[in-house]
């Protein structure tokens, strides 16, 4: 039997085991909400004073300055009615040093060029337009039981990387759709879970719960799917949400402050990786708060758009680890590919199905940089870390890179050729 008939048989047989059908990845439960004018919003940033600059991990505004927010607020009603806006929300952002105010643009006004308007007021930090992001899942792989099985479970050697490490309580940070917690193969990897996307359903969405299986599907269980670190702990903050499937587009949508809010509670509460499944144009907030999570030592990662220049944001901005799925090879230097085909994953409602694409790629490194922080805690675990087959990126050695994280080993990942064979950025 040809080695590619062996590992189709197998899945056939785990799928018969479980005794849950592959569910289709265009599968929806019921119509999601209609996508609110995103584009038709600004953010307005207005500093904080530095007394006031706290970073505590109590989050929110809860940090002493009423007073003083009272009357940033007020300054936002006067700015708003000045340039004929509504002011909407705020959210005080203190790890970055202002209060985000979110104000909703007339139709006979341009956002970008209200946002430039408001940049040049004095008491005014920056304002950007509101952008929109979207998870980089392909197109869905067909309901064949016969489809290849898990592709780490070879290309990565993972079982001979779980005798090194598993990513024993490494925090990572899950920023997507809401992840089902109730999945038995996620059962108890979660540790904390959050919603950032007001007034919308809270049922379970499959792009979340697909990154978070990749990530840490619960292993050695007889379900399912082994995460690449099973024994790391997921924070599942939703920042995204699903719409119903259209031809050529993701169903996946993310806005700038559904994501600078999971950003900033990620950094208040120590997350050690941070997984951005996503991809849409540059954005000042959130750069601004990757910052952050890169100078408190977290690794960030995303998922790599190769229709957009630079593989799109936040893949392109600097500190990121760029990834792409692999099939996507280029020669492009710092971007790293990772399995992202016919890849079996986790999804609402107890099942699982095949998925494809850039965001299911990075879940895997973002999992491998957790089996890295476990066995090198104190370590800065950046994009020069992973040890690659080419110079400067490109598809990524595992074993090497965790022997080089782990330090002399005796397990079976020891093979030919040896890391020095290998290079690194």
């Amino acid at each position: 039997m040809k080695g590619g008939t062996i590992r189709r048989w197998i899945l056939a047989a785990l799928i018969a085991l479980m005794g849950a059908p592959l569910a289709r990845a265009g599968e929806v439960s019921a119509p999601a909400p209609r996508l609110t004018e995103a584009s038709r919003q600004v953010l307005v940033l207005l500093r904080l004073p530095p007394s006031h600059l706290r970073g505590a991990a109590d989050y929110g505004d809860n940090y002493s300055d009423a007073m003083g927010r009272s009357a940033r607020r007020r300054f936002a009603g006067r700015l708003a009615r000045a340039h004929g806006l509504a002011l909407a929300n705020d959210w005080a952002m203190p790890l970055i040093g202002v209060d985000c105010y979110l104000m909703a643009v007339p139709a006979d006004q341009s956002p970008q060029v209200v946002a430039k308007s408001l940049s040049r007021d004095r008491g005014v930090a920056w304002a950007e337009p509101m952008n929109l992001y979207h998870g980089q899942g392909a197109a869905p792989a067909p309901n064949d039981p016969l489809f290849p099985a898990q592709p780490a479970a070879h290309a990565w050697r993972l079982a001979d990387l779980h005798q090194i490490a598993t990513g024993n309580g490494v925090l990572v940070a899950v920023i997507d759709s809401m992840v089902d917690q109730n999945h038995p193969d996620l059962a108890g990897q979660i540790q904390s879970r959050e919603n950032f996307v007001a007034s919308r359903s809270d049922a379970p969405e499959r792009h979340g719960t697909g990154v978070a299986g990749v990530i840490a599907a619960v292993e050695n269980n007889g379900l399912g799917i082994a995460g690449i670190a099973p024994r790391a702990r997921l924070m599942a903050l939703r920042a995204c949400w699903q719409t119903p499937p259209r031809a050529g587009a993701s169903d996946t949508v993310c806005d700038t402050l559904s994501l600078a809010e999971a950003l900033h509670f990620a950094v208040l509460h120590n997350a050690q990786v941070i997984n951005l499944s996503l991809s849409g144009p540059p954005d000042i907030l959130l750069g601004r708060l990757i910052d952050v999570a890169e100078a408190h030592g977290a690794t960030v990662v995303g998922a790599v758009d190769p229709g957009l220049p630079g593989g799109g944001f936040p893949a392109s901005h600097p500190g990121v680890v760029a990834v792409a799925a692999d099939g996507l090879e280029a020669a492009t230097t710092g971007l790293y590919t990772a399995p992202g085909r016919d890849v079996p994953t986790t999804q609402p409602g107890g099942q699982w199905t095949l998925v494809n694409g850039s965001s299911f790629a990075a879940a895997h490194v973002s999992g491998l940089f957790a089996l890295m922080r476990e066995r090198a805690p104190r370590a800065r675990q950046t994009a020069a870390a992973l040890v690659t087959v080419r110079a400067g990126g490109g598809a990524i050695d595992t074993c090497a890179t965790l022997l080089r994280a782990a330090g002399p080993c005796d397990c079976a990942c020891r093979h030919a050729p040896t890391i020095s064979a290998f290079t690194r950025p």
